[in-house]
């Protein structure tokens, strides 16, 4: 009876090790079945909350539950404050981030990154009918320009100053402030991605793109080192994009354009 009842207690411990380990034991996620995702949760339309307020939508949003689907994974959004976005996903508090996060040399040293899934460019944004014109961004000389901070728009903005433009900086947390006050006559023009710029042109007859130019890449962005996610990612991307997934997306927030196909050719 006491071998018996030995054998069972080291089957008992054997078992919990087991169950234990299997929790988490694929290491692809930090939360078991679930892809957290970074984002900030305001740059419309790549990510933005439903009219309840509550209800993330957008490309990126879309773009992340079809992944997270061909992973057989939940998703779950976690909304971060751009300038904390990066050190998030560094520390843990989520797998990944889907955010329009442009791929550039600096950033690819210090994190890993998926396959670019959408192409961009910069973009400024005018009022209709302004008293300035402006075709370049030479031409935003004495004028006040706004743009989002720690993105891509601001790091244009700098080498611009650091190369003489006289300008006026607008730097806000959230581009939709950069557009509260363009059409408030506060801010004179604006510098953002083109993908958004699209959307408040389209939303409103206030604004118009006057510009647009300098080339850039959207991909996903993970800790440095993590290469079992970052496959994974790229093996789901492949597969939304051959099976018209990512078309689809494109076509459903671009009112009908393809704006995907172009990054895998």
């Amino acid at each position: 009876m006491k071998k018996i009842l030995t054998v069972l207690l080291v089957l008992t411990a054997i078992t919990v090790l087991f169950t234990g380990c299997s929790k988490g034991s694929s290491g692809l996620t930090i939360k078991e079945g679930v892809l957290m995702v970074g984002m900030e949760i305001g740059y419309p339309p790549m990510e933005y909350l439903d009219f309840d307020g509550r209800t993330p939508i957008g490309f990126d949003v879309d773009m992340a539950k079809a992944i997270a689907k061909k992973l057989k994974l939940d998703v779950e959004f976690i909304d971060t404050a751009w300038d904390g976005i990066f050190a998030g996903v560094d520390t843990r508090r989520f797998d990944c981030i889907m955010s329009s996060v442009t791929i550039t040399p600096e950033r690819l040293a210090v994190h890993n990154f998926s396959k670019p899934y959408i192409q961009n460019t910069l973009a400024i944004v005018m009022p209709k009918n302004s008293r300035h014109v402006v075709r370049s961004p030479e031409d935003l000389t004495g004028l006040g320009v706004a743009y989002q901070e720690e993105t891509t728009s601001d790091y244009f903005m700098d080498d611009l100053a650091k190369g003489g433009l006289k300008f006026t900086p607008y730097e806000y947390d959230k581009v939709m402030y950069c557009f509260d006050d363009l059409r408030l006559g506060r801010v004179d023009a604006i510098m953002t991605d083109l993908l958004v710029a699209y959307e408040y042109v389209a939303r409103s007859e206030v604004y118009e793109i006057v510009w647009q130019g300098g080339e850039e890449e959207f991909g996903v962005c993970m800790k440095k080192g993590n290469d079992a996610l970052t496959e994974a990612i790229d093996k789901a991307l492949d597969e939304l994009f051959e099976d018209g997934t990512m078309l689809q997306i494109s076509r459903n927030i671009f009112n009908g354009l393809d704006l995907v196909s172009a990054v895998r050719r």
